[in-house]
This record gives C-alpha cells, sequence and structure tokens, in this order.
C-alpha cells in the first residue's frame, strides 16, 4: 500500500476534498518523518510542529465547512521555506550561526501569499550561510545530503529543500535561486526544480533585489507538482524593479503541464561557458541521452556553439562579493562567519565603486550576447552541473577560500547564464551514473516562458518517468 509521503502533492489535495485524507494525519506523518530522518539527510534548521498543526487543523475545518470549489489550491499542503527568507514568529538564521536567535516579525511577500493559499509550514528548510555558497554545510545543522547517497552533498544554496522532498519529508519546497541555488540540489537530488523568470516572484516587502540575480520558486517530484507551487508563488509588487510577462488571462502553469508542448526548435551544448571546466563523461552521456529523447519525441534539435568566453564569470564573481559584503553583521561578529563567507565580504569591501559598476555593466552585455544567441530557440539544453554528486568537503577541503570558490564554478558552470539574462530555466531528472546516483539537464526558456519548459518537461517525464525512482531513505 501507498504510504502518505508516496502521493503527490496533486493527490493530497484531491484527497483533501473528497474527505478521504485529513491534513492533520499528513502533518503528523511528514513530521514524524522529520523527526527520524531529517538529521540524517540535513533537511531542516528549524522544525515548527505548532504552527503546522495549527494550519493543518484550521484547514481540516474549511475542508468541512466550505464549498470545494472555492477553496485555495494549496489548502492544507505542506511546504518547507528555505531558511533564508522570512515566517513571522519564526527562527530565521540565514544559515549562519550570528543568527541562530533571530526571529522573524513579519512575512516575505510570497510567503504571505502561501497562507492565503492554504499552506502547512513544516518548518525553515537547511541553507548555507547566507545563501553563498553551492553546497550546504554551515555551523548550525547538519550538512545536507543527497538521500541517494548520505555521503555525498546535496548541493546548494537550497540543498537542504531538495533533501527534504528526495527523502519524503514533504510533498514539495519552496527554494531560492541566484546562481543555480534551485537547479544544483534538483539535479543533485534527482528533483524537478524551477528557476522563474526575473520578477516572476515578487521580493517585496522585506528584500531589495537591485540586480535581479535571486528568484524564488518550487522544488518537488513532478513537473505538475512544481507547476501548482508556482502558480501560489507567482505574485507581484508595483515597487518591484523587475516584472515577468503575465500568462494569457485564466491561464496557469499546472494548465501548461497537462498540455502538449508542441514542435519545439531546441538549442544544445555541453560546451562549459568557462574555459577550465571539464563535463564529467557520465555527465556527457546524460546530455546526449537526452537529445536523443527530444529528437524522438520530434522537436527540430541544433547543436551551437555558445558566445561565451568565460569573462562574465569574474564579473559575477564582483558582484558576489559585493552582494555578500552589503549583508549587514554586526562587526564583532565577523570572526565567527564561515571562511568563504569573510573571504567574500573582504573582496567585496576592497571593490571600488567604478569595478563593481563596470562589472554590472558587462554582466548585462553578457545577457544582450545571450539572449540573442538563443533568440532563434524556443528552448536551450545544457547539463545542470559538471559533475555528478560530489561528497560532503569537497568544496572546502584545502582550506582555502579562492580554491573553494574555483572548484565551485567548475562544479557549476552552466548555472549564473539564467540568473545573469533573467531567463526561466528548469532542472529536469535525465538519468543516473553507474552508482545510482542521479543526473540533471537544463533546459532555458524566453523571458516570460515558464509555461513552455513546463510543457516541455512534462512530456519528458511521460516519456522517461523519474518519480517512482527513490532512495532508500524514501521506504523507512
Amino acid at each position: 500500500m501507498s504510504e502518505i509521503h508516496d502521493l503527490s502533492a496533486l493527490r493530497q489535495a484531491a484527497l483533501f476534498r473528497s474527505r478521504e485524507l485529513s491534513p492533520v494525519d499528513v502533518v503528523e506523518h511528514y513530521l514524524d518523518r522529520v523527526q527520524r530522518l531529517g538529521d540524517e539527510v540535513g533537511a531542516f534548521i528549524t522544525v515548527t510542529p505548532e504552527l503546522a498543526l495549527q494550519q493543518a487543523r484550521n484547514a481540516e475545518r474549511r475542508l468541512r465547512t466550505e464549498d470545494p470549489a472555492h477553496l485555495p489550491a494549496l489548502l492544507g499542503l505542506c511546504v518547507p521555506i528555505k531558511d533564508l527568507d522570512m515566517v513571522a514568529g519564526v527562527r530565521c538564521t540565514r544559515g549562519s550561526r550570528v543568527f541562530a536567535d533571530q526571529v522573524a516579525d513579519a512575512d516575505e511577500g510570497y510567503v504571505a501569499a502561501l497562507r492565503r493559499a492554504g499552506a502547512v509550514f513544516l518548518g525553515k528548510t537547511n541553507t548555507p550561510e547566507f545563501g553563498l555558497p553551492c553546497y550546504t554545510e554551515n555551523e548550525i545543522a547538519p550538512p545536507a545530503r543527497t538521500p541517494w547517497d548520505t555521503t555525498r552533498s546535496a548541493g546548494g544554496s537550497s540543498g537542504g529543500a531538495a533533501a527534504a522532498v528526495a527523502a519524503g519529508l514533504a510533498p514539495f519546497a519552496q527554494g531560492s535561486d541566484g546562481g543555480g541555488s534551485i537547479r544544483i540540489p534538483a539535479s543533485v537530488c534527482g528533483l524537478f526544480g524551477i528557476k522563474p523568470t526575473r520578477g516572476r516572484v515578487t521580493s517585496a516587502p522585506l528584500r531589495v533585489d537591485t540586480l535581479g540575480l535571486a528568484v524564488t520558486g518550487p522544488l518537488a517530484r513532478t513537473v505538475a507538482d512544481a507547476a501548482l507551487l508556482l502558480d501560489a508563488l507567482t505574485l507581484g509588487d508595483p515597487a518591484d524593479l523587475f516584472t515577468a510577462p503575465p500568462l494569457p488571462a485564466g491561464g496557469t502553469f499546472l494548465a501548461a503541464a497537462h498540455r502538449e508542448p508542441g514542435r519545439l526548435r531546441v538549442a544544445c551544448f555541453a560546451t562549459p561557458p568557462l574555459p577550465e571546466a571539464t563535463v564529467h563523461p557520465e555527465v556527457l552521456a546524460a546530455y546526449h541521452a537526452t537529445v536523443r529523447l527530444l529528437e524522438e519525441l520530434g522537436h527540430d534539435v541544433t547543436e551551437i556553439t555558445p558566445p561565451f568566453d568565460g569573462s562574465h564569470m569574474r564579473h559575477f564573481a564582483t558582484v558576489w562579493a559585493v552582494t555578500a559584503a552589503g549583508i549587514p553583521v554586526p562587526a564583532a561578529a565577523e570572526h565567527r562567519l564561515r571562511p568563504l563567507t569573510r573571504w567574500l565580504r573582504d573582496r567585496g569591501q576592497r571593490t571600488p565603486a567604478p569595478v563593481y559598476l563596470e562589472a554590472v555593466g558587462e554582466l548585462r552585455r553578457f545577457a544582450r550576447a545571450a539572449l540573442a544567441a538563443f533568440a532563434p530557440y524556443d528552448v536551450v539544453l545544457t547539463p545542470t552541473l559538471a559533475l555528478p554528486p560530489v561528497p560532503l568537503g569537497y568544496f572546502t577541503a584545502s582550506g582555502d577560500p579562492a580554491d573553494e570558490f574555483e572548484k565551485m564554478n567548475a562544479f557549476t558552470p552552466f548555472g549564473n547564464i539564467a540568473n545573469i539574462t533573467g531567463q526561466p530555466a528548469v532542472n529536469v531528472p535525465s538519468g543516473t551514473t553507474a552508482d545510482g546516483l542521479p543526473l540533471g539537464m537544463m533546459l532555458l526558456g524566453r523571458i516570460g516562458a515558464e509555461a513552455t519548459l513546463i510543457s516541455l518537461s512534462a512530456q519528458l517525464e511521460a516519456a522517461r518517468p523519474w518519480r517512482d525512482r527513490t532512495p532508500e531513505v524514501w521506504h523507512r
């Protein structure tokens, strides 16, 4: 018989409405799994059982008393929140021991939207300090590990969110992505993840992202579940610096998951945009298998030479360092930050304003060149990562933050393209290594065209299903 965590989010929602499944029973099931397995995979920094049970009881009351046709889409569904973001009344550490005791006094805008949609907050998922690295190892929680091999990293910075979903501790989860931070852990943990178009999900009212690199999005086991959560996350604000093209009137991302994409023009390349990076042979094999599958499905696939010389990585590093330097940290607590954080902040603080502005301008030029190269195509395919999942401690082994940063770039050389251009991008599970570790491929779409990526991903999911591939910990 199926366990509760075997059910998709959409199936749970349907069973809630038919009163065959209780939100309270579901929350208790997940809380039990979090208690038993959460630390093993490093999924959560803070668990909120009282809040979750209260929200589940409220959902159950509404399901008994209100017309099912008018209930919010996420009513009773569990959605963990990444611990970079605020949930009113809940601890928000931002992955740093410096803020281990900080409690949020307000919701992020999208968190408030999830409350209105009926979501249940199980807790705050694990993230590296300030979300800066592409792995999730910090000083306040166990490291986030891929449930497929707990000696290996779950990636980052949404590593806890991915570990939670892949281990069956939640049906889906919210993540954020400033340089690949949804797609990296989705690839490492065998999940579908969406980095939306810049401006699709507001950063109001608590955050201001002046460059639009970072966006909020979903991680899930299925394309349809991710689309359902993206519909709930989609929220604009009149004061946002960036806005995404709206869906057609009455359109939803969930609807896109249930329609055929049509015949698409797909560009593909596996040449890393960083010359010193090398793509692992097993990643290349998965890439070529995905190219063949796209061709079998009737799409026009063209291999292109990317117009990148790697210089954007230097400018991205400058912006990343200045961003790190801008995080308010008490001077007396600087020594308590992790070595990479201190190194980035020092580099950012020593960057003159003209150098920073030049880096911002160069990233805009890179975006123009990339978008021009991609313009003839509906979708662009690349590997999500250059390597299969790596062992815990892989990035920090040398003890040198500069070496650590170079290793991160070599691990995820494709990741920040979509953050710089503002395009939507997804990770699609695309097979495994010889050892059974997940591999993912990235699809980039036109600005505002998440629906196309969702439809194509659903087609790939139907052709070569991945949902029923689960790690050993899933069955405990």
